[in-house]
């Protein structure tokens, strides 16, 4: 950094000095803002904190199965329940201290509507808990929208 003077006798020189005043003032300050604060970061209060054995509380989660079949049958921990009645059960569940887990498998062709109709029953019913079981498998290649677009044409097997 160059810095010129207002000096009359050096005209036109410059002074290449850095000016170090400003940089030991930082320095002085941050150097009071620890000693200032190191000693509040080490402050502790000593307390008699009592001693206690106790053993955890273990609770099983609890798991309502619902399985749809292909035909749309449903069956509440495999046993059949009618859709109309399914309101008032997951009403009657829904006030247990924990709350269930509704675990919905369904068959790979049920219709969307059956499966909305079940999650608006289990609103309804005031669950907060739900779940979708699925099956891994391998990733599925999507169909072609059109099979006579992979098909040659005869201009192009030539």
């Amino acid at each position: 950094m160059a810095f010129g003077s207002f000096d009359s006798k050096s005209s036109g020189s410059t002074m290449s000095e850095i000016n170090m005043v400003p940089l030991i003032d930082v320095m002085l300050v941050l150097l009071v803002i620890f000693i200032i604060t190191a000693p509040l970061l080490s402050h502790s209060i000593r307390i008699n904190v009592p001693q206690v054995t106790a053993q955890p509380v273990e609770q099983k989660p609890v798991v309502i199965d619902l399985a749809i079949d292909p035909a749309g049958q449903l069956f509440w921990n495999d046993q059949p329940v009618l859709i109309e009645a399914l309101e008032a059960r997951f009403a009657a569940e829904s006030g247990a201290d924990p709350q269930p887990e509704i675990r919905i498998r369904a068959d790979v062709d049920t219709r969307y509507s059956a499966l909305a109709e079940i999650m608006g029953a289990a609103r309804r019913g005031g669950m907060k808990r739900l779940g979708f079981v699925t099956q891994p498998g391998a990733a599925a290649k999507p169909a072609p929208a059109d099979s006579s677009a992979l098909a040659p044409t005869s201009a192009a097997a030539q």
